[in-house]
This record gives C-alpha cells, structure tokens and sequence, in this order.
C-alpha cells in the first residue's frame, strides 16, 4: 500500500502546532521528504513508495537499503540508497543517497511496491564498498538467510571487473560461509584469516568418543585441537556462565585447548589474537 503524504499545511489543519511539527521530525516519527512535504514512518524503508514517486523510471533501491529489503541488512543505514545509471538526474531528497552505476544493475526484484536491486548485485556493491570488517559479516548473512547462493556471489562479482573495490569483494565472496551465526564471529574469522593463520571451521561440532555431538565451538582446528571463541554481553549471564564452565571443563579433559576474546581484543588488539593462537598452530 502507498504510503500517505502530508502538506505542512495539512499537518497545521489537524490541530498541530508548528513546535509539534518539528518534534515529530526530531523523534523520526515524520520524515521531511522535501519542503512542505511529510510521511509518516519509523524506518527509512518505509518511506520507500512515496520517495520512488519522484524518481526517474531508472531507478532501484540499492546497497545497504537493498540489503536490508533482502534481510541480510548487518550494515544498516538512516538513509535510503538508491541506484541510478550514470549521468541520470535525481531531484535532490531528504534522506536519500544516490549512487550513479556504470554498471547496470539487470532485471529489479520488487519488494514493498519498489524495484530493488537483485540481492547478490546489492551484496557485492557493499563488498566492494564498506570495510573489510563490515563486509565480511554482510556477505556471512546473505547465504545464511538464504538471499543468495554461493555461486550467485561469484557471478555477480565477475561482472564488477575492474571498478574499485572489486578485489576486496572478489576475496571476501571466496571466503564468505554461511555457518557463521553472529556479526562478531565473522570479523573475528577474518582477524584470524588475515593474521596469517589457516582458515577455521566456524560453528564446529565436537564430539564424545561414540561420535555424539556434544559441544558447539564458535571457531575451531580441529586437527589441532584448538577451539577460538568471542564472548560478549550473553556470556554473563549465570545460567551461560555454569553452562560454559561445564563446557570448557568438558574440552580441556579431552585435550581441547579453548582461547576465549572479548570485543577489547577483535577491535583495539588483533595482533594480541594473532600471538596467542599461533604457538597453538605451530606457525
């Protein structure tokens, strides 16, 4: 369904005060799409059918918008990103990031009434475009959820030869797995990658001597022995906390050596990371 609009003078006619006005801006429950112009939303996507009605026919939603539309949006933003050919002209709005492509973009998937960018073209613009410790989560969470097949990465960043940032997305969709099960754990795969150490098995199973599964590791050598896990905030609580002292008790008796890091060491101190498992991996 479209969605309303409202003139400033609309908005003044239903009983609210200009100081009124201006506070439903501030508190993101009116966005201002241009002058004189409202619409009522919380989220930028909403905002989607009445912003396309100002733009040329040639335009998509696009890159973190996109991805957020497709469900694997790690790398969110206030703005609403769209894509247009190159040299298009855009009316300017509030709120909205244009990025003219040189590449086209194919046949627009279209999802809450709006033509969106398919999810692999929308997963390697971002690859190609964000940090390496913000695009590597992203393209995790794609083939998790399912918005694209491995092989659909690789096709679609082939096609991005030779423009910027190809080579970082290019190596990013190799390594990409969608084992991986949270934001941390996928850049805490790549400090350890570009550390120099070999790739590990992310969400591997161990298991009892009759090959039961029994315990769960974020990362893990398993020729090794060797278990690497991030523990945030939910490690602190009492019923986690029994449950991983039983866990790791379990490990180490059975010849498991478990290294545990904290957001301080995968965001201010890779290296430390770094030294302390390669003894581990004889490197």
């Amino acid at each position: 369904m479209a969605e309303r609009l409202y003139r400033y003078s609309d908005l003044l006619t239903t009983g609210l005060s200009r100081e009124q006005v201006r506070r439903l801006v501030d508190l993101s429950r009116l966005h201002r799409l241009s002058r004189g112009i409202y619409a009522p939303s919380t989220d930028p996507a909403g905002r989607l059918p009445a912003i396309f009605r100002r733009l040329p026919d040639t335009a998509v939603v696009g890159m973190h918008t996109g991805a957020q539309l497709h469900g694997f949006g790690d790398a969110r933003s206030p703005e609403v990103h769209i894509i247009v050919p190159a040299g298009e002209s855009v009316p300017h709005i509030r709120g909205v990031v244009a990025h003219e492509a040189v590449l086209p973009v194919g046949e627009p998937v279209f999802l809450n009434g709006v033509p969106c960018a398919p999810p692999a073209r929308c997963a390697v613009d971002l690859a190609r475009s964000l940090r390496r410790m913000d695009a590597m989560p992203l393209l995790d969470l794609c083939l998790r959820v399912g918005a694209c097949r491995p092989e659909d990465l690789r096709v679609e960043v082939a096609r991005h030869k030779r423009l910027r940032g190809v080579c970082q997305a290019r190596e990013l969709v190799h390594r990409a797995d969608p084992r991986a099960e949270c934001r941390q754990e996928s850049q805490l795969r790549l400090v350890l990658i570009d550390g120099g150490l070999p790739p590990p098995e992310p969400q591997m199973w161990v298991s009892d001597g009759n090959g039961i599964p029994l315990y769960r590791l974020d990362l893990g050598y398993r020729h090794h022995r060797v278990g690497v896990e991030y523990d945030g905030v939910s490690h602190l609580d009492r019923d986690r906390l029994r449950h991983d002292r039983s866990r790791i008790n379990w490990l180490a008796a059975n010849g498991w050596q478990m290294r545990h890091f904290t957001d301080l060491d995968l965001y201010r101190r890779p290296a430390h990371i770094i030294r302390t498992l390669s003894p581990l991996l004889s490197l």
